[in-house]
């Protein structure tokens, strides 16, 4: 069995655990395999371990493994910064986007979604630490984007993503994956019911799983330390 193989069995122990102790079925976490930076022949590695579902980073390296891995059903999910000028590679490309921090990107997206694609699956991203570099609208400003994000065709808003800053407090970590569960209960308030919490990578899973967490995207626990081109 590859190294590849046994990172990600180990990765899908890991889940089942967290899910367990946090009192919840391991089938209601779907587990993202984040390949960024990765070839696409160890993302063909994992496919072939069991794993449906990747994510990327980067418009062109989104662009370049759909086309060379094309013979697998994989599921793709856009999870990085999308400027406005890239989103027609990503509207014609991924499954799934899980960064839309504002209305035009959203807009956007939703004019190219190709009509005979179905609904591009689309989460708001919540910057829920505050953090000027950091990604995401307010959680003061959610309510109103979602709202206007769940009226767009060719887009199915499905729910919230964050990406606190990295801690060892449990505390920190939990008030910060508690705040998109609370824009989930507000929401429903509303009437809008948003079935996706995307929250926890590999150092925080099952901080993440144990706070509501129904997606965890995970890199480096399955591929390795990324190798950044200089």
């Amino acid at each position: 069995m590859s190294q590849l193989t046994l990172a990600l069995h180990r990765v899908q122990t890991q889940l089942a655990e967290a899910a367990h102790a946090a009192g919840r079925d391991a089938a209601t976490v779907q587990l993202l395999a984040v390949s960024k930076t990765f070839p696409a022949e160890a993302v063909r590695e994992v496919y072939a371990a069991g794993q449906r579902a990747f994510g990327e980073n980067y418009v062109q390296e989104l662009q370049a493994k759909a086309a060379e891995l094309a013979d697998l059903a994989i599921e793709w999910h856009f999870i990085g910064p999308l400027q406005s000028n890239k989103t027609r590679i990503v509207a014609e490309t991924a499954h799934w986007v899980h960064a839309i921090d504002r209305l035009k990107i959203a807009e956007r997206l939703s004019a190219q979604r190709p009509a005979h694609l179905p609904p591009l699956q689309v989460c708001v991203q919540v910057n829920v630490s505050g953090e000027d570099s950091k990604s995401g609208c307010s959680p003061a400003d959610a309510p109103a984007l979602l709202q206007a994000v769940a009226a767009l065709p060719g887009l199915q808003l499905r729910g919230l993503m964050c990406i606190p800053e990295p801690t060892q407090d449990a505390a920190t970590l939990a008030a910060r994956f508690g705040v998109l569960r609370q824009l989930q209960q507000q929401m429903a308030a509303q009437g809008l019911v948003l079935d996706t919490l995307s929250m926890g990578m590999s150092a925080d899973m099952a901080q993440a799983i144990a706070a509501g967490s129904t997606l965890v995207r995970v890199g480096t626990a399955i591929f390795g330390a990324r190798h950044y081109p200089a």
